[in-house]
Order: structure tokens, then sequence, then C-alpha cells
């Protein structure tokens, strides 16, 4: 193997990582959207948090009852940026949808999106074509 060849074992790594990333979290979120149980819920709280450039991220934390009778409050995943929580103010009901053996694992319907994983996903498809395409030309 060049010195060319092994230098494109970087973007194929990169987008094999991104790829693994992507289809794990759509498959994730699409599990939960195809065998997660509904329940109503209420946003009890936002947990806010900075990070290192200062940039300031709301999760609402929703509360709900599963149907087994178990209180549940958990932190959204997905955080967004500014102060404003886009009609999810404490106490705004709000529909989740969660795993019953895991009701961490939930999706508040209207604010969680599968936006993240998406771009993971294109990116590491297209790094990692883009590397083996490459790759394939320079080996023969």
């Amino acid at each position: 193997m060049e010195r060319e060849q092994l230098f494109l074992l970087i973007p194929l790594v990169m987008g094999v990582v991104f790829l693994g990333f992507g289809v794990y979290g759509l498959r994730r979120a699409g599990e939960i959207r195809r065998t997660g149980v509904t329940a109503a819920g209420r946003v009890v709280r936002h947990r806010i948090r900075q990070d290192d450039d200062g940039v300031t991220y709301h999760h609402p934390v929703v509360g709900w009852t599963t149907r087994d009778g178990r209180e549940c409050e958990y932190p959204s995943t997905l955080g967004r940026g500014g102060t404003a929580t886009r009609g999810l103010a404490i106490g705004s009901p709000v529909t989740v949808r969660y795993d019953e053996k895991d009701p961490s694992r939930f999706a508040i319907q209207g604010w969680d999106s599968t936006t993240v994983e998406t771009v993971f996903t294109v990116v590491g498809a297209a790094l990692t074509a883009g590397a083996l395409t490459i790759l394939l030309l320079t080996a023969s």
C-alpha cells in the first residue's frame, strides 16, 4: 500500500464511525417510533447546560406515568440553544413515546428529531464512499 493510499484511511475510518453513529441513532429513533408506548406527560423543569463556547442549551425534563404505574422523569437528550424553549415551558403538556422496558429511552413528539443522526449518516456515507472509490481507483 502506497503512502497516498494510507492517507485515505483517515477519511475512511472517520466515515465508518460517523455512519455507525448515524445509523445507530436512526434505528433507535425508528424503534421507539414503531414500538414505543404513548403517554401524556408534562414538562417539570429544564436542565440547562453550557458548552465550552458559552452557548446555553435547554433540555426539557418530562414527567409521566407508565402503563404499569411507574412515575418517570427524564431529560430529553435533545437540547436547544438560546433562551427559547419553543412552547415547552414548565407545566406544558407533551406527548411522549417511550420504550416500555427502559422508559429512559423516550422521545417528545414534536421536539425530538433525527436531524443530527441524518447528518451523521449522510456525511459518513459520503466520506466512506469517497475514500473507498479513490482507494479502489488508485489500487489498480
